[in-house]
């Protein structure tokens, strides 16, 4: 299936890069707001430049890849089904739960997939500790927590505005990978019930170019709570761009028969730590897995596992054979549902029920990814 990508920033050439490690990802054009943009990155990877009217258009392109930034995914996710394309976005679907229904709808209407990042989940920490939890090895899960904490992005990216706006912030921008890690481990959410604050209502930029600028914070850098699941476990949460350090882990499951700490879900590996009852801990490697081999080195020179684009290659295959594709439409609803209801929980100071109940991804075993890679 030859595919076309909206939006050629950052994150494209992780895009593009993924044709070498998945044999059923082929790009053939791009297009951004930014002519020269498209034009530089289609140049540098042999392929045709077009409008984004022109490759909308374009017979030839069966997926739309969405990477613009979010307040136009759903925008752009529409656009590519009105013209009869199936579209895999960037995270989040879109910035809010209505939006993302009315995705939902004109997929269904026009009889065409809609897939969504992160697809670090499916990588082998997240896989490792599916298999982890449903051997029973720390039996059912009752408790839980997850950390988001640094002091927000003004001090390192170029252009951080978008970060403090709404559909951003510490839960949109980051939490997605952490909700939708838990739904992959613990099943879908019920209720939340949160408390948000903003330490700082105007950010000052302090990276390259824009050195000196002020940016006005349009939405919540501080919001913590408790997610309620569907399977009575209750996962407090503590997400913050208002702190400088801190010791605490990224992510924790409580279960009867022992505990698990699981790596940062932005990634696809790290160590996770188990234990039984109250015995110490055991390191669990898994960068001999197929999406935990390091195959990339990261801005700090270490050797880490990137393997993101795998949840639009496991989603060509499933349209090819008939099945849900593990970033379903349908997940990444919930998760974008969850995310409102924090931030709408804290400005209400009442619970949200949760109106989506998804079936957890299907297990992603070595088999199946191995028929991707090459």
């Amino acid at each position: 299936m030859n595919i076309g990508i909206i939006g050629c920033g950052n994150i494209s050439d992780t895009y593009f890069n993924s044709q070498q490690i998945f044999n059923n990802i082929n790009i053939i054009g791009c297009s951004d707001i930014l002519e020269g943009l498209a034009d530089s990155k289609a140049e540098k990877y042999q392929i045709k430049s077009y409008s984004v009217e022109g490759l909308l258009k374009n017979k030839d392109i069966d997926i739309i890849l969405n990477l613009t930034i979010p307040n136009v995914h759903k925008d752009v996710t529409i656009k590519s089904l009105e013209n009869g394309k199936h579209c895999f976005s960037e995270k989040p679907l879109a910035i809010n739960f209505k939006d993302g229904l009315e995705i939902q709808k004109i997929s269904q209407e026009k009889n065409l997939i809609v897939g969504c990042a992160p697809d670090t989940f499916l990588g082998a920490a997240g896989q490792k500790a599916r298999s982890i939890i449903e051997n029973q090895e720390i039996g059912k899960i009752v408790l839980g927590t997850f950390n988001i904490m640094s002091h927000g992005m003004e001090d390192w990216h170029p252009n951080p505005d978008f970060f403090f706006k709404p559909g951003a912030g510490p839960v949109f921008d980051l939490g997605v990978y952490y909700l939708t890690q838990l739904i992959n481990l613990n099943g879908p959410i019920k209720s939340v019930q949160s408390i948000s604050g903003t330490a700082l209502k105007e950010r000052t930029i302090t990276s390259k170019p824009r050195f000196g600028e002020k940016i006005i914070v349009e939405t919540p850098t501080s919001l913590l709570g408790t997610l309620n699941f569907q399977n009575e476990s209750k996962i407090q949460f503590f997400c913050s761009w208002d702190i400088w350090k801190h010791t605490h882990t990224n992510m924790e499951l409580y279960g009867l028969e022992g505990s698990m700490i699981i790596p940062d879900p932005n990634f696809f590996s790290g160590d996770i730590l188990l234990s039984n009852k109250d015995s110490e801990w055991n390191i669990i490697k898994n960068d001999d897995m197929l999406l935990g081999t390091p195959n990339t080195i990261d801005n700090n020179g270490s050797k880490i596992a990137n393997y993101r684009g795998i949840g639009l290659s496991d989603m060509i295959d499933s349209i090819l054979r008939n099945q849900k594709p593990r970033c379903s439409i349908d997940l990444s609803i919930h998760v974008l549902e969850t995310m409102e209801a924090i931030i709408k929980s804290a400005e209400t100071n009442h619970q949200i029920i949760l109106k989506t109940k998804p079936e957890k991804p299907q297990y992603f075993n070595e088999t199946d990814i191995s028929k991707l890679k090459f």
